[in-house]
């Protein structure tokens, strides 16, 4: 057994209402600047839908993620090293700024700077990245609130893989119609194959808290990490040279904090946690021939941190107390491996990703009830799971690489829980027989209840700081030639810096861990005056 720690997210999919405030706030923490004004490190996608970049989730065309050789052995879809040297100074397979979208602004100096007249003036759109007009015709959120399902639904690579297994299943007319949001951001996988795609070995992930980064000072800017990631959540910084992604708003996470999606998360349906893996058993379960035993072999990973050998390893292996202590109260492993309502996004990428995601659940018990029948009795209940509105195929083609029983099995979790807490409410006696059936008790329904429904700030975040003193000295130093990533003298082109138009320059009054504490203070106070700064 080789015990490692890792910072780990869930997120609760019946929450997300859709109003992409963690987008905008991550595009103005990390992305607000020259070269990625077509990067969201943070994105929310209607489903069902194309995604961003479009059709992502199309790997015989994207060539991301592994897959196995003859052999058995893991091997990166888009090829071998012997592949990747033949080919290093040809452009590998990543998509263009169509499959994402042209950024653009208004002309609107037109507005402002035209003469009286009888003609109203236009602020036509104007790309962001050469300056000249344009007409819109794909966005980041082009498919949201299911805009144009009809015609562009059918695109959809998971509705496509559905209906070869279930025919008609899922439609589009309007009786039939779902939709629900996903929020993404990188997944910080255990077995990342961006890393493993990186020529220059600029991208690597971090031992203390398992954050997949790139090195600005090594990156090369050959883009096959690009192509390496499924998920396509690693970005080409056309101004710098430099590939770019979602760092787990590691300054945060490092002095206890969460990211700034989950702070500013409107549905409060994020979740961070420690998690506890043996690294000695990555490669056996991303190795598992059958597809859809990926998911139980990515839990087999886990280790439970109340298993006193499990301690006793990890003290050996130098993992801190006060991480331990936070791996016993992550809401995270409570999610994904005790209740296991939580599920992978696309396991068979073989990538073991660590964003896990509770499916959504439609209002079975109020569309039971409509029907005329008995929404609270458990037969019933159960049953109408596979008659939801959002197809159990399609979210088994999401988070189980198509096998329907994992997700049948959390969806029957979260049932059981509201019919239990709605017989609680009404003041009536819950029937033993539902939360029997999904072979929890009363108290484990109602300690789950609690966590997805009712759970306060630092139940919902259970962060361990990571070396506050240290990142205390690294906060106030002035390093003497800026900001590595994107300062004038950098390895990068110059101009603004990572952090907006101020950043990556000598003697910049940087943000002090007491300000961050601060803001943790603020957040789970009910008293303005209990967050002043020490």
């Amino acid at each position: 057994m080789r015990p490692m720690a890792q910072l780990a997210m869930v997120m609760n999919l019946d929450k997300c209402i859709g109003c992409h405030t963690c987008s905008v706030t991550c595009k103005q923490a990390w992305t607000n600047r020259q070269g990625m004004e077509y990067v969201w490190f943070n994105n929310v996608e209607t489903r069902p839908g194309q995604g961003y970049p479009r059709r992502y989730e199309d790997q015989e065309k994207w060539r991301g993620g592994w897959e196995l050789n003859r052999r058995g052995a893991l091997r990166l879809k888009a090829g071998g090293r012997l592949r990747k040297l033949a080919g290093i100074f040809s452009n590998p397979r990543l998509p263009e700024i169509k499959d994402y979208y042209e950024p653009w602004t208004y002309d609107y100096r037109t507005l402002t700077d035209a003469p009286l007249g009888d003609d109203y003036p236009v602020a036509r759109p104007v790309s962001q990245l050469d300056g000249r007009p344009m007409a819109i015709e794909w966005s980041s959120n082009w498919d949201d609130d299911l805009g144009g399902a009809p015609a562009y639904g059918d695109l959809d690579p998971m509705v496509e893989r559905t209906r070869q297994q279930v025919s008609d299943k899922v439609r589009f007319e309007f009786e039939q119609t779902f939709m629900f949001y996903l929020p993404r951001i990188c997944e910080h996988c255990l077995n990342p194959s961006c890393v493993a795609s990186c020529p220059s070995g600029a991208m690597y992930k971090r031992s203390e808290d398992g954050i997949v980064l790139v090195d600005q000072d090594r990156c090369r800017g050959w883009r096959m990490c690009v192509t390496g990631c499924p998920y396509k959540k690693v970005y080409f910084n056309h101004r710098t040279g430099k590939a770019e992604k979602c760092t787990f708003c590691y300054p945060r996470t490092e002095v206890g904090l969460p990211t700034v999606c989950s702070e500013t998360c409107v549905g409060r349906l994020r979740y961070l946690g420690v998690l506890l893996y043996d690294a000695d058993r990555v490669t056996a379960a991303a190795e598992v021939e059958n597809e859809q035993d990926l998911y139980e072999a990515q839990l087999g990973v886990f280790l439970d941190p109340q298993d006193p050998e499990v301690r006793r390893a990890c003290e050996a292996a130098g993992i801190p107390d006060d991480w331990l202590a936070a791996a016993r109260r992550s809401p995270v492993h409570t999610l994904i491996s005790r209740y296991r309502v939580a599920l992978p996004l696309h396991p068979e990428y073989r990538t073991l990703p660590m964003v896990w995601y509770i499916p959504p659940l439609s209002p079975v018990v109020d569309a039971l009830t409509g029907t005329g029948h008995d929404g609270e009795d458990a037969e019933n209940l159960f049953g109408a799971i596979d008659t939801l509105r959002i197809p159990v195929e399609y979210l088994a083609e999401l988070f189980t690489a198509g096998d329907p029983e994992p997700v049948r099995a959390a969806l029957q979790r979260l049932a059981a829980m509201r019919s239990h807490m709605r017989a609680v409410n009404l003041g009536e006696e819950p029937d033993g027989r539902i939360s029997a059936a999904v072979g929890m008790d009363r108290a484990q329904i109602e300690e789950l209840y609690r966590l997805l429904a009712i759970a306060k700030y630092e139940d919902r975040y259970v962060i361990p700081t990571a070396a506050v003193g240290d990142a205390g000295r690294l906060e106030e130093s002035a390093l003497p030639e800026g900001c590595a990533l994107d300062g004038e003298g950098g390895p990068g082109m110059g101009g603004d810096g990572p952090f907006g138009g101020d950043s990556g320059r000598r003697l910049l009054p940087l943000v002090s861990v007491e300000t961050f504490h601060a803001l943790s203070r603020r957040q789970k106070s009910d008293r303005a005056d209990d967050a002043r700064e020490v």
